[in-house]
Parts: C-alpha cells; structure tokens; sequence
C-alpha cells in the first residue's frame, strides 16, 4: 500500500510540473507577442483600395505612460492617399512628403504622399493598449509587405524605436517594426502548393510554441488519468 501511494504521489508530481511548464510557455509566447506594436490586418492583397489598418501600441512600463505615437508610412512604396480615424483624448498631426517617383493614377498624377502620423496629448496607462486606425485608398501592387516604423515615447521621456526589420531565417529582432504583408490579388492564379511561400520564421517559431505547450498540456491530463486510475486499483486490491 506504502508504494502504491509513493507511485501516485510521483505521478501527480510529474503532471503538475508538466502542466504548469506547458501553461507558462503559452502565456509567455502570448505575451511576447502582444507586446510589440503591430498592425492589424497584418496582410492585404496587392493593390486592395479602401481598408484600413490599426496600428495596436501596448505600453509596456510599470511606471510611466505612452503619451506619443509616430508611426512613419513607407515613401518608397507610397500609399497615395490616407486619412487618420479620430481617437477620443488624441491629436494626430499627419505629414506628407514630395515623392521621388510621382504616381500616375486615373485621377492624374500624384507628387506627394502621407510619410507620418503622429499622435499626441493622450496616454495609454500600464497594462493598456490603443488602437491608431487610418483608412487607405490604395495600396501598392509592386511589393511583397510595406514595413511602419514606429517610435513610442512615454512619460519619463524613454523611446522605444520599433524599427528593427526582421530577416529571413534569423529570429525576431527585439523591437521589430510593424509589417504589413501584401498578397497576390484576388485576380492573380493561385500559386501550386510546390510554389507557395512559407511561412515566415517568426510565424513558424510562434506555432512550434504554441504546439509544444498544447502537447504538454495533454501529457499532463494524461498523466493525472494514469494517477487516478492506479488509485482506484489500489483501492479496488484492498480486502
């Protein structure tokens, strides 16, 4: 009977520390992405016209609150037209540069584009977030993603920059840039699956995580089913 409970007492103990490693890796896997700014959708097809896309700024301070946002749009693949959705407590400025490259459109010729957003006099507190929406007319249809710098400034005067872009087969750098990836058109043949893109690493990575703490998680179940059953069987041995 003594070994019968130490083999159970070491059965639970096994599924309690392979549950709560499994539970924590899918809490810090969430909670490392939801701390980087990002956009939302994160895709498009190429070339769609009238969307929009929120830019989602957590702060990540204890102590100190984001109390200004520039988010800097692309100019060497332009979005001609774009215009900034109220936020209550904000104030956005918006600037436009003169491009290099004009473009041409069926309305004329374009010469100068939205190159910044900037968003002031609100604060978002510890342990909140904003969303910062623009709507677009039209997005480029001669590149793969569209890359918004972003810089958050916060109460005590500390910056991050989220401008580090990430590279092919390297792991997501500390304070990536928030990354618009563009499509094939809805009118363009599908690609065959020998032909299709993969998945970006970060992606990949991401869904390895979130497999491995799911499949912890069900070895921990698991575990405490054998525990109950040798349980009843040794109940069930007594006379």
């Amino acid at each position: 009977m003594s070994s019968t409970h130490t083999t159970l007492r070491r059965a639970l103990r096994r599924t309690t520390v392979v549950t709560a490693l499994a539970a924590a890796g899918l809490l810090t896997a969430a909670g490392s992405a939801f701390a980087h700014v990002t956009v939302h959708p994160d895709s498009y097809p190429k070339g769609a016209t009238d969307g929009t896309l929120t830019f989602r700024v957590p702060n990540e301070e204890n102590n100190a609150g984001t109390t200004k946002v520039q988010v800097f749009l692309p100019t060497d693949h332009p979005i001609p037209s774009v215009l900034v959705t109220p936020e209550p407590g904000w104030s956005a400025q918006v600037k436009t540069t003169k491009l290099k490259n004009p473009i041409k459109t069926d309305d004329g010729t374009i010469n100068e584009a939205v190159s910044q957003i900037t968003w002031t006099k609100g604060k978002i507190q510890p342990g909140q977030y904003q969303d910062f929406s623009v709507a677009f007319g039209q997005l480029p249809d001669n590149t793969s993603q569209l890359s918004f710098k972003t810089l958050q400034t916060y109460s005590d005067g500390k910056v991050v920059r989220w401008i580090e872009q990430p590279k092919a087969g390297q792991a997501e750098p500390e304070n990536p840039a928030p990354v618009l990836r563009l499509t094939k058109a809805a009118d363009e043949a599908a690609p065959s699956a020998s032909t299709a893109p993969k998945a970006s690493t970060a992606a990949a990575g991401d869904s390895t995580t979130r497999g491995l703490g799911i499949a912890g998680l069900i070895a921990g179940v698991l575990g405490l089913c054998t525990a109950v059953v040798a349980l009843y069987r040794s109940r069930s041995a007594r006379p």
